[in-house]
């Protein structure tokens, strides 16, 4: 943990008692800070108390003692409208700050110098953010991997001089941290995404460039160029004397990071250097993974990586489960899980990656279905559709891709399994890239994924 000193003797208002502001109230409890903490579920609150956490109602309290409000990221902020306990402490003059915000002062009072690499993005922060940290951990640095992640980032060892934080973030994290200044700062890519938070595209793209904007002088901001919005944020900071590492897998760059076949090049004024290949390496098929490696290569470089130890980490990078998953084979064939391809757009990026492909798809609709693939039909050699939309996605695939409706996950891939082994096909894929949320049969998509790769080990002869 880090105890949070910088508010030590304050009194702090924590709201959200989810995994990061239970832990955010220990910090700050542990670095003397006096704090009281409130959420609008009576649950939360009870857990909180059962932790030794003081609790009471914000409604009640008298804001005009509270130093500050951390707020939980999910906790609307601005849009659709702010929260009430936002609506308090602004009414009060109360600033309102998340937990990247405690990390970002504890560090710039006691470690101002730690490496500290933050990363976002509409897609691929996680896979970036691990593939860093996995990069880093291979050379023997002490990497520390957390935020949107999945770790809350105040559960990590505290910054010091030859650790390094790699850390994820959200939008909504990013938006309650005024003072993020990291080391490295990574935008890989921006799309409409949250919208409904922050009002508009141009809202988003602002609250994202932030991180970028604040990399220091002295530190690295690395922006992908493959979108209108992350172009016009590079420039930007050109013209702010700010020179990013500018990323591309769609076109050679003068001065930046490139793709170009399997290719990671390095382009300098003297020309561009290989870095790294990415042919064979299956944890980071498709040219989404190829940005991913690219933004991952150009934070190794900046933290003093060489092209081999580069090399030698994308080759051993496992993966993140969920995320174009290898979960087994059985003989020729292969089977992946991208349950976290909740969409049609993401699944595009798996279908993309293979052909002859016995495809499960289907779970909760989403929006405009799967009529936006049409594109990857030939590709697939047979489909499996289950959940509520396997009669919609059924009339999607008409005559253009064989199909039939199993209904469940577990019949799903008998029969895929069944149909990939006597296809004749040279290197059949059997990928479940649902293209749909899964709260109709499965929590989430971490239970659907899951699923599935223990319905495949149980499959005699897979390894």
């Amino acid at each position: 943990m880090i105890p949070i000193t910088t508010f030590a003797g304050e009194k702090v208002a924590i709201f959200g008692l989810g995994g990061s502001g239970l832990t955010s109230a220990s910090a700050l409890l542990a670095g003397g800070a006096d704090v009281i903490a409130f959420d609008d579920n009576a649950a939360s609150v009870a857990k909180a108390n059962a932790a030794g956490i003081p609790t009471a109602d914000l409604r009640q309290a008298d804001w005009g003692k509270i130093a500050s409000l951390v707020l939980a990221p999910g906790v609307p902020l601005t849009h659709p409208a702010p929260h009430w306990v936002v609506a308090l402490a602004h009414k009060a003059g109360v600033e309102v700050i998340g937990d990247i915000e405690l990390f970002c002062r504890e560090r710039a009072r006691h470690a101002p110098g730690a490496p500290f690499v933050a990363i976002t993005g509409t897609n691929g922060k996680s896979t970036t953010t691990a593939l860093i940290a996995h990069l880093a951990a291979s050379v023997g640095m002490d990497a520390q991997l957390g935020g949107n992640i999945g770790t809350a980032i105040l559960s990590l060892a505290p910054p010091a001089a030859g650790r390094v934080h790699v850390i994820e973030c959200s939008s909504y994290q990013i938006d309650l941290a005024p003072s993020l200044d990291p080391s490295i700062g990574i935008l890989i890519n921006l799309s409409e995404d949250h919208l409904d938070r922050h009002g508009s595209m141009e809202g988003y793209a602002a609250v994202k460039e932030r991180l970028v904007a604040g990399v220091p002088q002295n530190g690295t901001a690395i922006v992908g160029v493959d979108d209108e919005w992350c172009v016009a944020i590079a420039d930007r900071l050109a013209d702010a004397g700010k020179q990013p590492m500018r990323i591309s897998v769609r076109r050679e760059l003068p001065d930046g990071v490139f793709v170009t076949g399997q290719k990671i090049m390095r382009a300098r004024a003297g020309g561009a250097q290989p870095i790294a290949a990415l042919g064979g390496i299956g944890s980071l098929r498709g040219l989404h993974n190829a940005q991913n490696a690219a933004c991952a290569t150009a934070a190794a470089l900046a933290l003093g990586l060489d092209a081999a130890a580069i090399q030698a980490g994308l080759r051993s990078f496992p993966g993140l489960a969920h995320r174009m998953e290898e979960v087994g084979r059985r003989g020729a064939i292969l089977f992946v899980n991208d349950s976290k391809a909740t969409n049609a757009d993401s699944a595009a990026q798996a279908l993309a990656c293979f052909h002859d492909i016995f495809w499960i798809a289907g779970g909760k609709p989403k929006t405009g279905g799967i009529e936006s693939l049409r594109g990857f039909f030939p590709r697939i050699r047979k489909a499996y559709l289950i959940g509520e939309a396997a009669e919609e996605f059924a009339a999607t695939l008409g005559t253009a891709v064989p199909h039939e409706v199993t209904g469940t996950l577990d019949k799903a891939l008998a029969a895929a399994a069944r149909d990939a082994q006597t296809s004749g096909a040279h290197e059949p894929v059997v990928l479940l890239s649902p293209a749909c949320a899964s709260f109709d049969q499965y929590r989430n998509f971490e239970v659907r994924g899951d699923a599935f790769r223990e319905l495949v080990q149980a499959i005699t002869g897979t390894k």
